[in-house]
């Protein structure tokens, strides 16, 4: 196994271990109502799910309509194919 996969499966295990040990219910404050008794492991295991929307959404790579090399290869004067001069094959021969 690699190291990526064993530290999931360490997060992971901490994470669950984490919900259950906060199972008791708590009041929480709604934007709508006030003092609703919630479980810990519902407020918790929400913000998780919500942050790593986030970060995925987040974390992502744009997507490109073109590289780079293209934009400089349209841009470049077109020309027509020059010979090289007598110095110039001496020199690469």
């Amino acid at each position: 196994m690699s190291a990526k996969t064993i530290s999931i499966i360490i997060l992971t295990a901490l994470l669950t271990a984490f919900l259950f040990l906060n199972s008791d219910e708590v009041p929480f404050n709604f934007i709508v109502a006030n003092d609703v008794q919630v479980s810990k492991l519902l407020v918790i295991g929400v913000c998780i799910i919500i942050g790593f929307i986030i970060g995925f959404v987040v974390g992502r790579p744009k997507k490109t309509v073109s590289s780079y090399d293209d934009e400089i290869e349209r841009n470049q004067p077109v020309s027509s194919k020059k010979e090289l001069s007598d110095e110039d094959r001496d020199y690469i021969s």
